[in-house]
């Protein structure tokens, strides 16, 4: 390093590592997420579940699970709501079910709700989280889809953010932080591009110091390739010189 590299360091760049779909049915997957990052001193957002999933019971039916996440916050990770049940809904208009359908494969649960029907499923969801003795101050949606009705929901119900495909958004009234989030398909025809292109993202957007979100799902630990590029982007990030975060210390810093 020359002295000007000295003088003048990279500035640092904010990037989010979220782990979705955490559920008793999930668990392992779960754990084997933290250790990769815990060894790698990076805190993560975890995205619970807190409904029957899979083929798991709720939550709070599952105590050991419950008393890992409080140690796993204990550590500096994020504990946040991803939905209620993580399946889709009937009703809507067609094109948002089309979108549901395409996008998503059909587990967009908040993407066609009003606010009444939102509410309720957000209430569920805190319910239980509240049995399992944890609170969430932030909200992801599956499949990053909300409809307008659960973003005036979430700001109803006291939410601090809720995020999308494209960024963090504070509520009730903003701002909207723009952050791409990178993330695997596992079994779709382009999984292998799919994979490089994550870590060709993560590279160009530390490059560019722009702040940017890894997204980590349980199937992509089915595929050693993609778990090898999720941690390499997650690698590039830091040694970029990226600062890593949770949701709810970005939109609180």
């Amino acid at each position: 390093m020359n002295s000007l590299s000295r003088m003048n360091p990279p500035e640092s760049f904010p990037f989010v590592v979220s782990v979705h779909d955490v559920a008793p049915s999930t668990a392992t997957a779960t754990r084997r997420w933290l250790a990769d990052l815990d060894e790698r001193g990076v805190p993560a957002t975890l995205l619970l579940i807190p409904g029957p999933f899979g083929d798991g019971p709720a939550l709070p039916g599952d105590p050991v699970l419950v008393e890992h996440l409080h140690e796993a916050a204990a550590r500096g990770h994020e504990l946040a709501l991803h939905g209620y049940r993580h399946e889709g809904v009937p009703g809507g208009p067609h094109w948002r079910r089309g979108v549901n359908r395409v996008l998503v494969r059909g587990a967009g649960e908040f993407w066609t709700l009003t606010e009444q029907q939102a509410r309720q499923r957000l209430r569920a969801g805190l319910d239980l989280l509240a049995d399992a003795r944890i609170e969430a101050a932030g909200f992801t949606p599956p499949g990053w889809l909300a409809s307008p009705g659960t973003r005036q929901a979430l700001a109803a119900l006291g939410f601090a953010y809720w995020t999308s495909h494209l960024a963090v958004h504070c509520l009730p009234d903003g701002p909207v932080r723009r952050m791409p989030a990178l993330s695997h398909r596992p079994g779709g025809a382009g999984e292998r591009a799919g994979a490089r292109l994550m870590v060709d993202a993560a590279r160009t957007f530390a490059r560019l110091r722009m702040p940017f979100r890894i997204a980590l799902h349980p199937a992509d630990l089915t595929r050693p390739g993609l778990r090898r590029a999720a941690l390499a982007a997650v690698d590039l990030a830091v040694a970029a010189g990226g600062r890593p975060t949770t949701y709810e210390a970005l939109v609180t810093a």
